[in-house]
């Protein structure tokens, strides 16, 4: 028996049979009548294997990184999905940090400030009043630049009555320097240097409006001529009052701190972590002749040093 054709291409109109004509037979098939399936899916995989035979090495070559990617393609989907978790990112910063470790923020504010520090030294007569036994005739002390002129602030007892001072910048260029202006009622001085650098460096200065407690500070300078040194320390207090063991000095409105400071830290700069200049050191408290640190040291503001200098306020 033969099979019922699916489709066919064209459409085959039937009429009704005329009266006492004969019924069409079964097993003639119209013409036009789509081949089956199965003939047609055969000669397409005829022609599939005649192409695969042609290019046999392509096949196997697409097949092979086909098998590749597939294998490969979980692990790719673990390493987009996969997220640090905290102990990792704790380890590797750890890590990195060994491996570079981070300037300290007082060494950032030291770099930020020594280009401007030098070492004063003012020399005195010989034959001055009531010299005393082993006394030297020189005065050490520090000074910060505050003008890239060679502008330069020191206190005034590391060079009153000299008779000639001198300053050493950080580049070691020594110079002459003469007194330009006073504040005895700050203790400061600035001096101008007669030559300087060619590219000297000049402090930043910022208010101390903004100065509390416990804000950290390293105070640069020359102490016992050794230099130059830093210390850090923290803000101890403020609006503080110095008087002299001898009375015969008393100054107001200053800043507490307890970075170490000793004689030839006088005139050195206070120094925020940020590297600016807030004060200028000037004291240290010492009950004793010892003249050595016991933890509080005095700086004056700022404003009033660059008032001493002629420069406008903050």
């Amino acid at each position: 028996m033969k099979r019922v054709p699916l489709y066919s291409r064209t459409p085959v109109r039937t009429q009704a049979p005329a009266a006492g004509a004969p019924a069409a037979s079964p097993e003639a098939a119209p013409d036009g009548e789509a081949e089956d399936p199965p003939g047609v899916l055969a000669r397409a995989a005829s022609r599939l294997r005649g192409a695969l035979g042609r290019h046999e090495r392509w096949a196997w070559a697409g097949f092979a990184l086909l098998l590749a990617a597939l294998a490969g393609w979980p692990s790719w989907v673990r390493h987009e999905r996969q997220i640090p978790t905290f102990e990792q990112i704790d380890t590797a910063m750890r890590a990195s940090i060994a491996k570079e470790p981070l300037a300290s923020a007082a060494a950032n504010a030291y770099e930020a400030v020594i280009g401007s520090v030098v070492r004063v030294v003012g020399e005195h007569p010989a034959d001055r009043a009531d010299p005393k036994e082993g006394e030297e005739h020189t005065s050490v002390g520090t000074g910060v630049v505050i003008v890239d002129k060679g502008i330069i602030l020191t206190n005034l007892h590391v060079v009153s009555g000299a008779e000639r001072i001198k300053v050493t910048f950080h580049t070691g260029l020594e110079s002459e320097a003469t007194l330009i202006n006073v504040q005895p009622e700050n203790d400061l001085a600035v001096l101008q240097a007669a030559n300087r650098p060619d590219e000297l460096e000049a402090a930043t200065m910022r208010s101390t409006g903004g100065l509390r407690p416990g804000d950290e500070v390293i105070a640069v300078g020359f102490p016992f001529g050794i230099g130059p040194s830093t210390s850090q320390g923290v803000i101890s207090g403020l609006k503080r009052e110095f008087r002299s063991p001898q009375g015969k000095r008393v100054l107001t409105n200053l800043i507490q701190f307890d970075a170490a400071a000793n004689p030839g830290n006088s005139g050195g700069p206070l120094v925020t972590m940020d590297g600016h200049v807030v004060g200028i050191v000037t004291a240290i408290m010492n009950p004793t002749e010892a003249r050595t640190f016991i933890g509080i040291g005095f700086a004056v503001p700022i404003e009033n040093a660059a008032a001493a200098a002629g420069l406008p306020p903050f």
